[in-house]
């Protein structure tokens, strides 16, 4: 994050953020809450207990409409990443990777089947050479089309539900990434029932001329409060998922990010669609047996947190450096210190006692598994 300057972008809701007091910074090129008045603790207990309110309006959101049928777009967009693409029914929506000859992952996304079109969400940091590559690829099969007219606000909660619910009913028939289009007073709204928080919660796509009237309706209800990066990032930690440019870049395979569970098996070894994205020699390769390193869990022992870059080590003194730390902080709701990392394969058994040198002294983490805390996503 940087400190907020004349250049940097602004949402939909920049001027409802003042309004409720949130200190301002400079995150992907677009100026952006990282906490409100309430504080980063009682923000990420809040969204784990109730509801919280997050503008996410500096994601990209692009359409990409074929050009004559789907299957052929289908099979043009998973023709750029291991994750299938055809065969994803109307109305639901996937996680992938956008991925390179290495194996590398150039972004995560999710994309969804809107029926005679897909819509894909990408990262804010990623987004003008995800753009740049979906037109690279498939311009002659599809129009790219980026959405600049829209917000995107994820609600996200054990009460998520009922706030949203409270504004639009329909909501409360989707499970875990369904995706549904409804025309409302706020104009048309893209749903899905998703989000980065490991809680029950929505991704909801809103005009932008209305994101405000939208927001405010949420915020009025008693068990929704406004959230800011601070405790998104502390939540997406608990949760085990990863931020890209920190747990994931384009040296990372997703066999190493422990994201394997992404590739469907259609595109492995022996499946219907073995194969044919970037880096596929590479990932199938680590499929089969295994990536030098591996992100795992780390918890550091007493209370201090760790936090991205530091070093971990295989003894107390001396030794050998193993890998070292990618997102680390305090976890609220699991009140103890926690981070992510990766480590070579070898040492990524959970219950494993490493070392992690916090300035100049090195002191004991354990492996464990991903995530700190189960998630709750109605399936």
């Amino acid at each position: 994050m940087t400190s907020t300057n004349e250049d940097l972008k602004r949402t939909p809701l920049h001027g409802l953020h003042l309004e409720l007091g949130a200190r301002m910074v400079g995150f992907a090129g677009y100026e952006m809450p990282v906490q409100y008045p309430m504080g980063v603790m009682k923000e990420h207990l809040h969204t784990r207990t109730q509801a919280g309110l997050f503008d996410v309006s500096h994601m990209g959101q692009v359409i990409l409409r074929p050009r004559s049928d789907m299957a052929a777009l289908e099979a043009g967009l998973e023709a750029l990443m291991p994750v299938a693409v055809t065969g994803l029914a109307e109305g639901r929506q996937r996680y992938g990777m956008f991925t390179n000859a290495q194996g590398g992952i150039l972004d995560d996304l999710m994309f969804a089947n809107r029926g005679d079109h897909l819509l894909l969400v990408v990262n804010a940091a990623r987004k003008a050479a995800d753009i740049a590559h979906l037109r690279a690829r498939l311009s002659d099969m599809a129009e790219v089309i980026v959405l600049e007219d829209r917000a995107l606000l994820a609600l996200q909660g054990p009460m998520a539900e009922d706030a949203l619910a409270s504004l639009v009913p329909e909501v409360r028939a989707m499970r875990f990434m369904d995706t549904i289009a409804v025309e409302t007073r706020f104009g048309a709204l893209w749903i899905s029932r998703s989000g980065y928080t490991g809680e029950d919660g929505f991704e909801i796509s809103v005009p932008a001329a209305s994101a405000e009237d939208f927001a405010r309706g949420l915020l009025a209800r008693e068990e929704v409060a406004p959230i800011g990066l601070g405790a998104r990032d502390s939540l997406r930690l608990e949760a085990g998922l990863c931020l890209y440019g920190h747990d994931i870049d384009e040296a990372t395979t997703p066999v190493a990010a422990g994201l394997a569970w992404a590739i469907q098996k259609s595109r492995r070894a022996g499946g219907a669609r073995e194969g044919g994205f970037p880096g596929a020699e590479v990932i199938l390769a680590e499929l089969a047996t295994g990536a030098a390193t591996s992100r795992v869990g780390l918890r550091p022992e007493g209370r201090a947190p760790m936090r991205e870059g530091t070093v971990i080590w295989d003894a107390a003194e001396g030794g050998q450096t193993l890998g070292g730390i990618t997102s680390g902080g305090y976890g609220p709701s699991v009140e103890a210190p926690i981070a992510m990392g990766y480590v070579t394969s070898a040492a990524s058994e959970p219950g494993t006692r490493l070392w992690a040198e916090l300035r100049g002294k090195r002191l004991p983490v354990t492996v464990c598994e991903l995530p700190f805390r189960p998630s709750t996503y109605k399936r």
